[in-house]
């Protein structure tokens, strides 16, 4: 598909409702890569880092469950709605915090009385706690308001600095 085209179905799901973990994780990374993903330009299937993290999610809390929401899907929630997400990053990062939020507000619009989350690094078995209340709801709001006017931009936005796509599967994209 061509980058530039039209928003697909994919695109209209997206602004329309359909925010998944992807979209917002691919916002507060790089606005560029959500837009680009929005028009059908996926090159993580041929990533190693994505392989990686993939391969880390499949053998690491293997007696959870995923929560599959149609537009997203979560790690696990356990026992009084907390939310559960596995990174296999070597750093906490408040992009994974935002995910989680997004999950707890995917959660609360069908009726869970969501109490918060937790993001788990296994690789360097630490976890962070993500809190859920007014203010982080407010926020979890605000990032899909900013995640579909990405969406729905008639132009791409501008590359990030090349230091901060080190190890981006969109960089031959956008640097090639």
């Amino acid at each position: 598909m061509n980058p530039g085209s039209d928003v697909g179905k994919a695109g209209s799901d997206a602004v329309d409702g359909g925010l998944g973990g992807v979209h917002i994780k691919y916002l507060l990374h790089c606005p560029r890569q959500l837009w680009l993903y929005m028009r059908g330009y996926r090159p993580e299937a041929s990533s190693d880092l994505v392989a990686f993290g993939e391969v880390v999610d499949d053998t690491t809390y293997t007696r959870r469950r995923d929560i599959d929401l149609g537009e997203a899907k979560i790690d696990w929630v356990t026992t009084g709605a907390v939310v559960h997400e596995t990174k296999s990053s070597r750093a906490p990062s408040a992009d994974h915090e935002a995910q989680v939020r997004h999950y707890c507000l995917l959660l609360e619009r069908r009726g869970v009385n969501v109490r918060g989350g937790t993001v788990h690094y296994p690789l360097i078995r630490r976890t962070v706690t993500v809190t859920w209340d007014a203010e982080a709801r407010a926020t979890a709001l605000e990032t899909e308001r900013q995640a579909r006017a990405v969406i729905a931009a008639p132009a791409i936005p501008p590359r990030l600095e090349r230091r901060r796509c080190r190890g981006c599967s969109y960089i031959d994209y956008c640097w090639g």
